[in-house]
């Protein structure tokens, strides 16, 4: 009951991210992140990856974004907070409303559980279980198509945004995911990915050309797991290569250096990225 959409609305097609290893991505010192910031491209390398600096609806303050195809999100505690009442009209502390607009009378005038729906015991609890998936083992790491699929990576420049190596905080939120060094493939930074990735819709600083780095750990499992292999934040890449070809802005070059691999180098470099 809300009417018809006006001119000024801006929408963008998600695809759900995959959902291990954040309790690791979290444990990762903002510091660390920021020092790996370029927004300038003072090194010349054509990438500037820039922090997306967002408000914490928990601590109440600014702070670095890292979660989000746009890295909107600060912290896992938020971001199951913001999937329990965005996704299901499951309110909490930290979303104690339903996510309903003035004008949908039928949403504000429905019955609830209570206020807040999930009470802070049960939502640490979530928050718990979502910092706790595990990455899967990599495999055939030691056959060489793809070890000479990693050299093709890297040769490339695609690790100078998906960055294979981090480690964590000694201070991470839990001792187990402390001082851990990490290879997620990403550096947790927007990017501009040109017009054809753009949705031309801005998140507090990233604009609509901006993408968050999505990490690749995993990567090679997506089918076994989804029964898919649709890729990129909307779903519209079918495959790995499909993906790497939609590359553009700051990825351009490294795309063009793919575009060019024989075909056996592009059979490698899939071999890797599918070990991850």
């Amino acid at each position: 009951n809300h009417g018809p959409l006006g001119p000024e609305v801006l929408y963008s097609g998600r695809g759900a991210p995959a959902t291990h290893g954040l309790g690791l991505l979290e444990a990762v010192d903002e510091a660390l992140i920021v020092s790996r910031a370029d927004p300038e491209d003072a090194d010349g390398d054509g990438i500037s990856g820039r922090v997306n600096w967002v408000w914490d609806p928990v601590a109440k303050k600014r702070a670095l974004g890292r979660f989000g195809w746009k890295a909107n999100v600060v912290s896992l505690y938020q971001q199951v907070a913001g999937a329990a009442v965005a996704d299901m009209g499951i309110t909490t502390s930290v979303y104690p409303t339903q996510n309903c607009l003035p004008a949908q009378s039928a949403c504000l005038s429905a019955p609830d559980g209570g206020v807040p729906e999930l009470d802070d015991v049960r939502l640490a609890k979530l928050v718990l279980y979502s910092r706790s998936l595990a990455v899967p083992a990599r495999r055939n790491v030691n056959e060489p198509i793809v070890r000479k699929g990693e050299l093709l990576f890297l040769d490339s420049g695609c690790g100078g945004c998906h960055l294979p190596n981090w480690e964590t905080s000694s201070e991470a939120l839990m001792p187990e995911l402390a001082g851990q060094n990490i290879h997620a493939y990403t550096d947790l930074l927007l990017h501009d990915m040109g017009q054809g990735l753009a949705d031309g819709r801005p998140d507090f600083e990233a604009s609509g050309r901006e993408w968050r780095t999505p990490p690749l750990w995993g990567i090679g499992l997506i089918h076994r797991v989804n029964f898919h292999e649709f890729f990129l934040h909307d779903g519209r890449a079918r495959g790995l290569m499909e993906a790497i070809l939609w590359h553009g802005g700051e990825a351009e070059f490294s795309r063009d250096i793919v575009r060019a691999m024989p075909s056996e180098d592009r059979e490698a470099l899939l071999a890797f990225l599918n070990s991850l």
